[in-house]
């Protein structure tokens, strides 16, 4: 129970919907910003609540469940939301990167703020949406609601390339979810469960089990599908060059939470639906995410000396690890994915804002032309310092337990993958400390010091700083206190692995 008068879910989508609404209708720009507040901080205050009140011991079952009649329910297509063990520490994230990226925006001035700001809590509302859907349409609508303002952003308020950048994205990503949609109709269609509700998919397909060779094409469809918008390599040159054009609002929910997309549908639906194609994909699954995401991206990632470029880079990299806990079909790499979503997420976002925060300061993004900056600016340098420390993979941050729980799984599955995943961390830790020492330490460049001179550098602001404090305080909550995620997490994954076993014996 949510022990709230309404439905906490259906809240969390509607009130940014209808904040941005009021905007579009002209809402004057004093009251919109004022509204903004309202739209981002009511899904993250409606987030946390689900997680504080989430059942123990739910199992498979779904908590805060709703239906709503669409006038499409002869199509087996209903507003049913809910959230299980799977779903419940995404939708967290959701609202607690839309809070911070939405305070920054709010403090960016940019230009046309009003827009900016509508074109924002869109898309909050559609990720807010993706993680509390039960139903598989919904599940794929809320996604393509929240990446069209993504597009926009990009085009109208992105930095250098934006234009190819916005072009580069748009045609990727929609190939990406053209192929994730075929695969979630089919499923639809052979399933003969007349229903995209997920519960009624899966109460059919465990009666009477898809043949191996449908599963596996399947599979392999939402694979590459799905693959495509988390930035599988080598499908994954989308991902740099959007992020580095991208303001930093809208890359902080991109990357942070809607790239994140993929991967929730592939341990949410794919895993316990198609058990058969997980085992005939895996050993690919596994050599893209390891070589290509971690070893290849990864030296990449140590080779640029853009620093948003840099984070943009590492981002694809580490989508590697949760591909690799995908492959490994298992609860303990399932979590591990979940896990590693929560704490990249959290990370990322915190590395984006930042950047730009950084780049204020110095006019560039360019590392050669940094240095000495924990002079001026120590609270930004100590905030880099633990975000960088989060993307390795210290422990005592949320990373750490993703990457662990991921690391153990490879074992089981092969070493060998394993021992290309702990690589990771070594090239993680060079170009993540590198940066560390280029940006903040060290002698101050000429190119630098020309431009603090005419505009000496101040800390963080506090309207920076909360935004990066809430990101923080969520990194060291989860990392030392992991069982707030993982004990229902791993009552829904135990649950649903009986699942592909009752299939697999149908068969």
């Amino acid at each position: 129970m949510s022990h709230l008068p309404f439905d906490p879910l259906l809240a969390a989508i509607a009130v940014p919907l209808a904040v941005a609404l009021m905007i579009a209708l002209g809402l004057p720009k004093r009251y919109a910003v004022k509204f903004a507040y309202v739209g981002f901080g009511v899904p993250a205050l409606l987030a946390l609540h689900v997680w504080y009140w989430f059942p123990a011991h739910a199992g498979a079952e779904y908590a805060f469940v709703s239906r709503y009649s669409t006038g499409l329910d002869r199509l087996g297509i209903s507003l049913h939301l809910g959230l299980n063990g799977i779903a419940m520490p995404l939708f967290v994230l959701a609202g607690l990167v839309g809070f911070a990226a939405g305070l920054y925006a709010i403090q960016s001035r940019a230009e046309r703020l009003k827009i900016y700001l509508m074109l924002l809590l869109v898309m909050v509302a559609g990720l807010m949406g993706v993680f509390a859907s039960v139903d598989v349409f919904f599940f794929y609508f809320f996604h393509e609601l929240a990446l069209i303002p993504t597009f926009i952003m990009v085009g109208v308020w992105g930095g250098r390339d934006r234009s190819y950048a916005a072009m580069k994205m748009t045609i990727y990503l929609t190939l990406g979810a053209m192929l994730s949609l075929i695969g979630l109709i089919a499923i639809y269609v052979k399933s003969g469960a007349h229903s995209f509700d997920l519960i009624e998919l899966r109460r059919a397909l465990t009666a009477a089990p898809l043949g191996d060779v449908l599963q596996k094409n399947l599979f392999g469809l939402l694979m590459f599908g799905f693959g495509i918008l988390v930035s599988l390599w080598p499908l994954h040159t989308w991902a740099p060059l959007g992020y580095g054009a991208a303001p930093s609002s809208a890359a902080m929910l991109h990357a942070g939470v809607l790239k994140k997309f993929g991967l929730y549908g592939l341990v949410q639906i794919a895993l316990p639906l198609l058990p058969a194609g997980v085992g005939h994909w895996a050993v690919v699954l596994a050599v893209l995410a390891g070589i290509g995401n971690i070893l290849v991206v990864g030296l990449i990632t140590i080779a640029q000396r853009d620093l948003k470029q840099m984070i943009g880079y590492s981002s694809v990299m580490h989508m590697g690890y949760a591909f690799l806990g995908v492959a490994c079909f298992s609860v303990l790499g399932s979590g591990g994915v979940v896990l590693m979503m929560v704490a990249h997420g959290l990370s990322v976002a915190l590395m984006f804002l930042l950047s730009t925060s950084i780049y204020h300061r110095t006019q560039t993004f360019d590392l050669s032309e940094m240095g000495g900056l924990a002079q001026r600016t120590p609270v930004l340098a100590a905030f880099f310092v633990v975000g960088t420390f989060a993307s390795i993979g210290l422990p005592g941050l949320a990373n750490f337990w993703g990457e662990l729980t991921i690391f153990v799984a490879l074992w089981h599955f092969s070493p060998a993958f394993a021992a290309v995943a702990v690589a990771g961390v070594v090239i993680s830790a060079i170009y993540g400390l590198r940066a560390a020492a280029k940006v903040f330490f060290g002698q101050e460049t000429e190119a630098l010091a020309q431009v603090t001179s005419a505009l000496p550098p101040t800390d963080l602001r506090w309207s920076e700083r909360l935004p990066a404090l809430i990101l923080l305080a969520a990194l060291f909550f989860i990392g030392f206190w992991p069982k707030s995620i993982t004990t229902p997490l791993n009552d829904t994954l135990n649950a649903l692995a009986a699942e592909p076993a009752a299939i697999v014996a149908a068969q």
